[in-house]
């Protein structure tokens, strides 16, 4: 084995070797760590201790491994491996032990390797998850561009898988806003995937930050991904799915933030969109929020009566400002020919000096106009 990689605590060491040995997810394993530490569990395996069935599962990995390489290496090409100990490590993240697991995975992982020069705890200070469909329709990328930009714009910071369709939206959104995001990856974070994403996980890299629980190096696979949700919807306040059929992986991530008891939230889309249906249904039966813009998420995820959005409302008229009396009287007006104000009074139901007295006012405010003593409405 090399030599530790400076600063490097046996702790560091046990918990870099043991995100190598088990699979992200693996309950029994964040359940050991929890109880007994990563030192001790670490130093059982390699007695080869069998503990849960883990030493079974992973006697082929412990075969050639080297953590102390492991880091060295990724520090070497700028990834730092954070562990719970760290001051950067989110105290978010430490819910997943408290929460039930969810189709065998769950708990906190051991680790996380980083690439980027953002604080992850920071970034999970005030974060939001936007994720939803890889196979997103214009108006599903338009919508997660927007809630990414919005979000952003207001320093809040946009956590996403970096998959095709919404997560590639948001991040965009996030990026071209010059705002904070955070891509987790289900692979190494030193491996582009999907690889068409190359330049836009490099660019991440450069001005936010990919994590992973992965080691560099390690393939994405469909295990991984389930369980980097969870990972997804721990480090941010709230989650947002955008345009989710009734089967997407982006439904477990939900699953997740309602585990966690973070504030879950989704996009309409139209009622006969299948890409949307799996986002209605969280709104119908599973107390999700109806979300339509950034604005909506902000004063969901604030805290109390620091973020409140305006009552939408059409735009006023000048009617709108009219005393009830008043329209009214507007409203027995005729539009294409002249009357008399016993004729008006008639159609208003009031008496006709009310009503030649609110004509008066009308004319000045330029809302009727007169002709000998008959009235109609003023053109635009």
């Amino acid at each position: 084995m090399t030599e530790p990689v400076a600063g490097a605590t046996t702790e560091r060491v046990a918990r870099a070797a043991l995100s190598r040995l088990g699979e992200p997810g693996d309950v029994r394993l964040s359940t050991l760590v929890e109880q007994l530490g990563a030192n001790q569990v670490f130093d059982l395996l390699r007695n080869e201790q069998d503990l849960a069935g883990v030493h079974t599962d992973v006697a082929a990995r412990l075969r050639g491994l080297d953590p102390e390489r492991d880091l060295e290496q990724a520090a070497k090409a700028g990834i730092r491996f954070i562990c719970p100990e760290d001051d950067e490590w989110p105290a978010a993240l430490d819910d997943l032990n408290r929460a039930e697991p969810l189709q065998g995975r769950g708990g906190t992982p051991v680790g996380l390797w980083a690439k980027g020069p953002m604080r992850l705890g920071e970034a999970a200070a005030r974060a939001v998850a936007v994720v939803g469909s890889r196979s997103a329709t214009s108006y599903g990328a338009g919508v997660a561009s927007d809630l990414g930009a919005h979000l952003a714009g207001q320093d809040v910071c946009v956590v996403s898988g970096a998959a095709f369709g919404i997560d590639q939206a948001a991040h965009r959104g996030a990026l071209a806003a010059r705002g904070p995001t955070v891509a987790v990856l289900a692979c190494g974070v030193d491996r582009a995937y999907p690889s068409a994403h190359k330049n836009l996980l490099d660019y991440i890299g450069d001005v936010g930050l990919v994590v992973s629980e992965l080691p560099p190096g390690c393939a994405p696979t469909r295990w991984r991904f389930l369980s980097r949700n969870r990972v997804i919807a721990a480090l941010a306040q709230g989650t947002v799915v955008v345009e989710a059929a009734v089967r997407s992986g982006a439904l477990n991530t939900a699953s997740w933030a309602a585990r966690l008891h973070r504030v879950l939230m989704g996009v309409p889309g139209p009622v006969t969109s299948a890409p949307s249906e799996g986002v209605h249904e969280l709104i119908r039966c599973r107390d999700a929020a109806l979300v339509t813009k950034g604005a909506d998420v902000l004063e969901l995820v604030s805290p109390a009566g620091s973020f409140v959005t305006a009552e939408a409302r059409g735009p006023e008229s000048p009617r709108d400002r009219l005393s009830a009396r008043e329209q009214r009287v507007l409203d027995a007006v005729p539009v294409a020919t002249h009357a008399g104000g016993t004729s008006i009074a008639r159609a208003a139901g009031l008496s006709e000096a009310d009503v030649l007295d609110v004509l008066a006012r009308m004319r000045v405010k330029g809302f009727v106009e007169e002709v000998d003593d008959r009235w109609r409405l003023a053109r635009e």
